[in-house]
């Protein structure tokens, strides 16, 4: 695949760690990699966004692109609004990915909160951009309750618009899994329709740069460059 769009089923799920560490899997690979980030909200100009989070964790050799950038800590379509500042439209962020596929091997663009958060009025989301760009969508995913629903309404609704889901990723496993959890990691992959591609640790994030990139191929399946084999593999931070 050349274009991935990472989405989520809410904020604040991992997906800005899920696309590090997917970065740095395909950089250690030998591919060029490319983070767009249509929209950043919550920054001021000049501050650290996502992407430098990610060129953080994953390395100098990712290259990265912010399209817009509000102040609010809120969806794209109302942070803008409020800020007085132009929207972005699909066709905007579809075009952004294609040169970035241009000259990259993989590009990763990450969306804001979960798959239907509006970048502008007229209601253009991540999963809009996804199809114009015919990429599939890797679900980042919570580990405990209530995940299973907002896990196959998300995965409902990119079939909806004819995105194929590419997996679901959990953005954060606790050290200490409760039932719920344990059961969620069998599930999963029935509600979304889509295999389970990865399991980040809890705290992942938090890690030394160095020790990220090395850790990183165990948290993702094959199909993600990684080599972790599943729900009964042993996970590592």
């Amino acid at each position: 695949m050349t274009v991935l769009a990472v989405t989520g089923t809410g904020t604040e799920v991992g997906k800005t760690v899920t696309t590090a560490a997917l970065a740095a899997v395909a950089v250690a690979a030998g591919r060029s990699v490319a983070v767009l980030k249509p929209a950043q909200t919550g920054f001021a100009p000049g501050e650290p966004g996502d992407t430098a989070e990610v060129v953080r964790l994953a390395g100098e050799a990712v290259t990265t692109l912010e399209l817009a950038r509000y102040p609010e800590p809120l969806a794209p379509a109302t942070a803008a609004r409020r800020a007085g500042l132009p929207t972005l439209s699909a066709e905007d962020i579809a075009e952004a990915a294609e040169k970035l596929a241009a000259s990259h091997d993989l590009v990763l663009v990450e969306g804001a909160g979960g798959l239907l958060v509006r970048f502008d009025a007229a209601g253009a989301t991540l999963a809009g951009a996804a199809r114009l760009l015919a990429a599939p969508a890797l679900v980042v995913a919570t580990a405990g309750l209530g995940t299973l629903n907002a896990t196959e309404l998300t995965a409902e609704a990119l079939r909806a618009r004819g995105v194929a889901c590419a997996g679901v990723v959990i953005g954060s496993w606790p050290a200490a899994p409760d039932l719920a959890c344990a059961c969620n990691l069998r599930e999963l992959p029935e509600v979304a329709g889509a295999p389970l591609a990865g399991v980040l640790p809890e705290g992942a994030g938090a890690l030394a740069p160095a020790r990220f990139r090395a850790a990183a191929p165990g948290w993702l399946t094959s199909a993600l460059g990684g080599t972790w084999k599943g729900p009964d593999a042993p996970l590592h931070a």
